[in-house]
């Protein structure tokens, strides 16, 4: 049965639509059809990150949104080379585009729960990835609704730990059947083993892997993924347990 797997964080900034992305590829890497689709259409970058030119892109996830399009119009097949899976991105919106559209009532849930169904049986996607809005207003908790597992990004300091908490006692609340944490830009001189234990403990969560701070990904930029361009780095075997977890 094929996941909806949402990606959320308290805050912009912490490298949640860059794990998305990263999870999204080792999975295809792995022979997986997957959708993904930037719910943020007020900051998207994933098209950025794919290497996805304005150009390129017909319609989004903000078109869709606005009823100008399709959901399947908004489909984009990645060119992905000498890996045996796809990936399909629905892009958040362009600086062509409109205004971002908010999501925030009942209706806008229904329209994304059709849409997101569609896109799975229409490209018979194995998982559907959405790097939806940071925080916990209305737009960012409407795709949450709809998840089969999320994923909460975070970093460790104060701001974030306080927002996490907020973030799972409200998911808590919206009864989603599975929830995972990520921290990332750890400081590589922690010990992984005492984060994973102290997360787990104070959040009642998985840790589906604890990234470390690497001056690599910081120069990618937005512009690459990390795990395709170091695909035997163990920060990229960290990125395909994770994906199998998720997944399973």
């Amino acid at each position: 049965m094929p996941k909806i797997i949402v990606f959320h964080s308290f805050y912009h900034g912490v490298g949640r639509s860059n794990i998305a992305a990263n999870v999204a590829y080792v999975l295809a890497k792995q022979g997986k059809s997957i959708g993904l689709i930037d719910a943020d259409t007020k900051n998207p970058v994933q098209h950025h990150l794919f290497g996805l030119d304005n150009e390129d892109i017909q319609y989004t996830f903000n078109d869709y949104l606005w009823g100008n399009c399709t959901i399947e119009q908004t489909a984009h097949r990645l060119p992905l080379d000498s890996i045996p899976g796809k990936i399909f991105l629905t892009p958040g919106n362009t600086t062509q585009g409109h205004s971002p559209r908010e999501v925030r009532e009942v209706k806008d849930a229904e329209l994304l729960n059709v849409g997101y169904q569609t896109l799975i049986d229409t490209f018979n996607f194995d998982a559907l990835l959405i790097d939806t809005h940071p925080g916990v207003s209305e737009k960012a908790l409407v795709s949450v609704t709809v998840a089969d597992v999320l994923v909460i990004i975070l970093r460790l300091n104060q701001s974030d730990y306080q927002g996490t908490g907020i973030t799972v006692d409200i998911v808590r609340e919206l009864s989603v059947p599975k929830v995972f944490l990520i921290v990332n830009e750890a400081p590589s001189n922690f010990d992984f083993d005492e984060i994973k234990s102290k997360m787990e403990n104070i959040y009642q969560c998985e840790v589906a892997a604890i990234l470390p701070h690497l001056d690599p990904i910081m120069a990618l930029a937005n512009c690459d993924i990390f795990a395709k361009r170091y695909p035997y780095h163990t920060v990229t075997d960290s990125l395909n347990k994770a994906a199998k977890l998720l997944t399973s």
